[in-house]
């Protein structure tokens, strides 16, 4: 079996100029790139331009598809340098055509008041069926195309709490619009807790549109159903390491005029919440 791919390799940026960055997409793709992947780049870029001080939010829009075939520019603008905070603007260009764009700001290191709220109560990573295991009987349901890319070795490696495929075709019944699911990078990252951030956030965007599928039972094959992301956001609490299990618990409280809503909230294994998420996605089933 081939090695699943190396976020750290994978996301690495070229600089171009002093606030230009230039990335690349793996080879391998449904035709489009994976929105996690500009996300973690743009967040990668703007890091690029930014000295002793950490993310604590982003806020992004996806603006067009990107084609994964040609690299892609970031340009980020230097919006402010303050006393405490930093902000930077991060703008994602493909063949001339602003395809995603990213606003982030970053704080010196500051104490404060702390509280959060709760890690629901599920079972652990080490209690439930793997990947692999779980994709068997979706597997069996897919065309041979969709079979290719759902066996691809992944780099992050997800258990649903359902212990459901996140591939599974077969819906019979609306399910609560909510779901719990471990995830974790597949290879080792490194010390720099800055690329433990950036691939968080290249994990973000998995799985939220799925969460505001499940009332209506469509999945991502459903004949002339059409999704994508359109917005997304990100407020980082507390340090990360990535290689360590997470608990991504989502909800998705409206879905409405073409868009569903999803909340996602991140936990480390001993219950710490380290990172909060929201993103908007269309959800549009076409008519013949």
């Amino acid at each position: 079996m081939s090695q699943p791919e190396n976020l750290v390799d994978t996301l690495a940026l070229e600089r171009l100029e002093v606030n230009l960055f230039r990335g690349v997409s793996p080879n391998e793709g449904p035709g489009r790139i994976f929105g996690g992947q500009v996300i973690a780049q743009s967040l990668l870029a703007a890091y690029g331009t930014v000295e002793d001080r950490v993310c604590h939010s982003l806020h992004c829009y996806f603006i067009r598809p990107g084609d994964p075939s040609t690299p892609i520019i970031f340009e980020v603008d230097r919006s402010r340098d303050g006393g405490s905070f930093t902000t930077r603007r991060v703008i994602a260009v493909q063949n001339g055509k602003q395809i995603f764009n990213l606003a982030a700001s970053f704080q010196a290191p500051e104490e404060g008041f702390e509280h959060q709220a709760a890690m629901p109560a599920v079972a652990g990573p080490d209690d439930l069926p793997s990947e692999s295991e779980a994709l068997k009987a979706a597997l069996e349901k897919m065309p041979e195309e969709a079979r290719k890319w759902a066996t691809r070795p992944r780099p992050i490696e997800m258990r649903p709490v359902d212990g459901s495929s996140l591939f599974d075709r077969d819906r019979p019944e609306a399910r609560d619009p909510k779901s719990e699911v471990w995830f974790r990078a597949r290879a080792p990252i490194g010390e720099d807790p800055v690329l433990h951030q950036v691939l968080l956030s290249y994990a973000s965007d998995m799985n939220l549109l799925s969460t505001a599928m499940r009332p209506h039972r469509v999945h991502w094959q459903t004949r002339n159903f059409q999704s994508a992301s359109l917005d997304h956001a990100m407020w980082f609490h507390k340090p990360v390491n990535f290689n360590d299990w997470h608990l991504y618990a989502q909800d998705s409280p409206s879905a409405a005029g073409g868009r569903g809503f999803i909340r996602g909230s991140i936990y480390s294994a001993d219950g710490v919440l380290v990172a909060s998420v929201a993103q908007e996605g269309l959800l549009r089933l076409r008519k013949d």
